[in-house]
């Protein structure tokens, strides 16, 4: 019989044996002496770590497990966000597992805990995760086998909206002041992150998860430090490349279209922003001149409406500017600056939307790239 794993904290025979289950299958695992995290296990293998919260059933019936696996999820996710590294893992464990057992967790997986992996592991052998992480360790029965077959694990997208937020959050304290709206500061842990980017502790753990998965976050920093940043940077101006709706348009009354357009941005403080050529202007690092001004929106509008009386849409004419709505728009209008009284797009993001832009932007995205990102892609 293996030795108990911590001198500090003797665990439960179901404990045990999951702790010897992951053993097993190369996984390091530790028992955490208890507060300020309270939870059963941690379990690690190269970039993934877990934080285990394990319940214990004699009888394998879904009316007894189901309630079971609810308390586990909600004290794992409690656990994960008390160490602020670690995602939780809900695990349930059972003298044996039905098929029809094995279909109801997995149900109520798919239904109640998308955001949470659990686990199913019996006695007898069979082992169900919803997790892509442990998918290799699964001994479905065959019926829940065919199911999930048919329904693959989805991989996370490192640059989606949220995420782009949280690069930028990451690199704003290397950054000088007044380039991006983000505390310059640098976050401890996945804790630290998701209060500043103001999201759960499960979208900033995950998050972190997949920077680390993929090779872009260091293992040896005393706060997380992004790594690898040239590959990530082309990474990320590669998914940025995205069509969007666009709306030229013409104000209907003609004077000087920067003295409208400051107008019309404080009339929208939380739904519009200058960005691209214009926003580079604005921060004195523009480049290319002679292109429209280009507003963004979260959503293109209705330019009849009483919302925005001044504009004509699709003018016969050259426009005044261009409405943009943004790909990306919790990225772009939570990092936009306040540039005396006029809401601009961040450094990072000017460079993303210039970046492919055909008039000239691969120029204007040069000299933002060498003088600003390249100073910290090279750290």
């Amino acid at each position: 019989m293996p030795a108990p794993l911590s001198p500090n904290k003797r665990i439960a025979p179901a404990e045990q044996y999951v702790a010897d289950f992951f053993r097993s299958n190369n996984w390091t695992v530790e028992v955490p002496p208890g507060a300020p995290v309270s939870a059963d296990l941690i379990i690690q293998r190269g970039a993934h770590r877990f934080i285990v919260e394990i319940k214990s059933l004699s009888e394998s019936r879904p009316d007894r497990v189901l309630p079971m696996l609810s308390m586990a999820i909600l004290q794992a996710q409690a656990a994960a966000e008390q160490s602020g590294n670690a995602l939780p893992l809900a695990i349930i464990y059972v003298p044996d597992a039905s098929p029809s057992l094995a279909r109801h967790v997995d149900s109520f997986a798919q239904r109640f805990a998308k955001d949470v992996p659990v686990g199913l592991i019996s006695g007898r052998g069979e082992q169900y995760f919803s997790d892509a992480a442990f998918q290799e360790l699964n001994r479905l029965p065959e019926e829940l086998r065919r199911s999930a077959a048919t329904h693959p694990p989805q991989a996370i997208n490192l640059f989606s909206d949220l995420n782009q937020w949280m690069l930028k959050l990451l690199l704003a304290w290397e950054l000088p002041g007044g380039f991006l709206n983000a505390p310059r500061k640098k976050f401890r842990n996945g804790s630290d992150l998701a209060e500043a980017a103001q999201v759960s502790a499960m979208s900033a753990s995950r998050f972190l998860q997949q920077l680390r998965s993929e090779g872009y976050l260091s293992d040896s920093a005393p706060h997380l430090k992004l790594v690898r940043r040239e590959e990530l940077f082309r990474r990320w101006g590669a998914a940025a490349m995205r069509s969007c709706p666009e709306m030229p348009c013409r104000f209907l009354l003609r004077a000087p279209v920067p003295q409208q357009i400051r107008g019309l941005l404080g009339k929208h403080p939380e739904d519009a922003c200058l960005g691209l050529f214009a926003a580079a202007d604005e921060l004195d690092i523009g480049h290319v001149s002679g292109v429209p001004p280009y507003v963004y929106v979260h959503k293109l509008p209705k330019v009849s409406s009483s919302d925005w009386p001044e504009l004509m849409a699709y003018p016969t004419e050259r426009p005044d500017l261009i409405l943009r709505q943004a790909p990306f728009p919790q990225s772009t209008f939570r990092g936009a600056i306040d540039q005396n009284g006029l809401m601009v797009t961040d450094v990072i993001q000017i460079w993303l939307d210039v970046l492919h832009h055909p008039a000239r932007g691969a120029e204007q995205a040069t000299l933002i790239y060498e003088k600003f990102l390249l100073p910290i892609v090279g750290t």
